[in-house]
């Protein structure tokens, strides 16, 4: 395992409310209890004006305890990104201009939702020598993959995020893969990936690392 001493800014962007939460919201949690006051900016594309932007930002305060958290939930359509494509290009070059990140939470190109998968080809294009880690999300598509990065998570902090997700977006509850199962179910699968109970895994293209040491 190699240690990295921890992020001082981080960005997160989704293209639905919740996204950033089944993805990361154990490391998010893991990272903003280590380390109080991180900057954590989030990008929301959809749900603006709504009651799930509400269900966000509860959400998000109660993942980034003690963070420096700061939110934008933008309207598009939801299942209509590629619609909205220069909308959505323009808030992922705004979220640029007002942080450079040490590390990005984002989906990853081969998640089968459109929305998920035009977002993944968005961020590279503005956040271009940043490491961004494609977080995954279960769905009925299947798309699971084969992810090459781990962040472990203790059973508490597994527990806590399943117990957060269920607290907070009370409009998802009724899905059919909303449940505590399907949560704990592949966080114990990428555990057993990474030799942990259970774990967080990730998507990663690319990946510069200093291996010498020095500062």
């Amino acid at each position: 395992m190699i240690r990295h001493s921890g992020p001082q800014r981080i960005a997160a962007l989704a293209a639905h409310c919740d996204d950033i939460a089944i993805g990361a919201g154990g490391t998010l949690l893991a990272i903003c209890s280590a380390r109080p006051g991180v900057r954590v900016d989030a990008l929301v594309l959809s749900g603006g004006g709504t009651p799930r932007e509400d269900e966000e930002r509860a959400a998000l305060a109660a993942f980034c305890p003690g963070a420096d958290l700061r939110i934008t939930v933008h309207k598009m359509p939801d299942g209509r990104l590629p619609a909205h494509w220069d909308e959505a290009k323009e808030a992922v070059e705004e979220l640029r201009a007002q942080t450079d990140p040490d590390l990005i939470f984002a989906p990853h190109p081969g998640d089968a939702h459109q929305d998920h998968r035009g977002l993944a080809k968005l961020v590279p294009t503005a956040f271009r020598a940043h490491h961004t880690f494609g977080y995954e999300i279960v769905k009925w598509d299947g798309d699971l993959g084969r992810p090459s990065v781990y962040q472990p998570l203790t059973p508490e902090l597994a527990e806590a995020k399943v117990d957060l997700l269920q607290r907070h977006y009370g409009s998802q509850r009724h899905r059919p893969w909303y449940d505590r199962e399907a949560f704990l179910g592949l966080a114990r699968i990428r555990g057993i990936e990474c030799n942990a109970r259970y774990a967080e895994a990730f998507h990663v293209a690319k990946l510069t690392v200093d291996l010498t040491g020095g500062s």
